[in-house]
């Protein structure tokens, strides 16, 4: 998975709310729709929203330091859901669970080897890579 799209109700609230706890860069921008990266995530914020918030479906975003998050939300006044990692909906009802790199990656040693592995990823061409290497993104 490359990206996830998000339907906010405004962009320019959408970027302020997830700029207070996640370091971006703005890709593009516009009324309808902006793309922002923080490392090698990748988020598409679409002005649509019209379901009603989530309850099971959510995204995931692994910072460096879940504490801060922690201490970033509350001081935004978003409710924590609870739970194993740090679950909250964001103002247009989309769920968001913040985990850590390591938590990932203890989850993800959990698995066996044929659900970590699964099919290859296709190698990445020189252009993918100059494009990776410009944005300052690690393949």
């Amino acid at each position: 998975i490359i990206h996830v799209a998000l339907e906010v109700g405004n962009i320019a609230e959408a970027l302020s709310f997830y700029g207070n706890f996640l370091n971006f860069q703005i890709e593009r921008m516009s009324e309808t729709a902006a793309f922002i990266y923080f490392g090698y995530q990748f988020l598409n914020f679409a002005k649509v929203r019209d379901q009603i918030p989530d309850e099971q479906r959510h995204f995931g975003i692994a910072v460096d330091d879940k504490n801060l998050a922690r201490i970033r939300l509350g001081g935004m006044g978003i409710e924590i859901l609870g739970g194993r990692f740090l679950d909250f909906l964001d103002p247009w009802g989309n769920g968001v669970k913040i985990t850590t790199y390591i938590q990932q990656h203890s989850i993800h040693q959990s698995r066996s080897r044929a659900q970590r592995h699964g099919p290859q990823p296709p190698q990445k061409n020189d252009d993918a890579l100059a494009e990776l290497k410009k944005k300052k993104i690690s393949p």
